[in-house]
């Protein structure tokens, strides 16, 4: 029988992200779900950990439904979480954002106020009013809606940057929180799209 403390990081993730599924919509994820949330190569090797967990007594598992993982006397939290870190995000201008995982965090869920999909390095001072520096690494939940007055990691014409959001009848505006810098006014015909919002930050001494 496996306990939190000796499961391996990954499957403590696996179990992590099959609590917030069900959690969050009332159903456990499929292991297509599971293989494309961990970058698996295929459903075999989610199977896999699904198995493990389920030896370990953690889950319990119905072979007739595509989504038939069942949690097992669950504790409220999770040890740790496993969260992946990708690339760097502008919080001056915006620039590229490399979607590759560059490594993973083991983190104490106590950390963030909403549980992240990853993490992005921040690169720039223009959101220092709000504790955000340069080289912070920031927890974001994927989500492609916000509300006037979060910290969302935005997509503007390709190019990905992190700003507080501000929606006025069909005006939106990214701003910054350092009067060094301007805000970025959305035009018509330009792309945008809400990558996701700000849920925390990690600093690494």
């Amino acid at each position: 029988m496996y306990s939190m403390t000796t499961l391996t990081p990954r499957r403590t993730a696996i179990l992590t992200f099959i609590r917030e599924r069900i959690a969050l919509h009332g159903q456990s994820p499929s292991l297509a779900e599971i293989a494309e949330a961990f970058g698996f190569a295929s459903r075999s090797v989610a199977r896999k950990h699904v198995l493990a967990l389920t030896e370990g007594g953690f889950i319990e598992v119905n072979p007739n439904q595509a989504r038939g993982i069942r949690l097992l006397n669950q504790p409220l939290q999770p040890q740790w979480l496993d969260i992946p870190v990708l690339g760097r995000v502008a919080a001056g201008s915006p620039i590229g954002a490399d979607a590759e995982v560059h490594n993973r965090l083991m983190l104490d869920p106590s950390t963030f106020a909403r549980v992240p999909d990853y993490l992005l390095r921040v690169q720039g001072d223009s959101m220092i009013e709000d504790g955000i520096l340069d080289g912070d690494l920031v927890g974001v939940r994927r989500s492609a809606d916000a509300l006037n007055g979060q910290i969302v990691v935005a997509r503007l014409d390709g190019e990905v940057t992190i700003k507080r959001f501000e929606r006025a009848g069909a005006s939106i505006r990214l701003l910054p929180r350092n009067p060094a810098y301007q805000p970025i006014v959305v035009r018509p015909d330009q792309d945008l799209a809400i990558e996701g919002v700000f849920c925390g930050l990690v600093r690494q001494g």
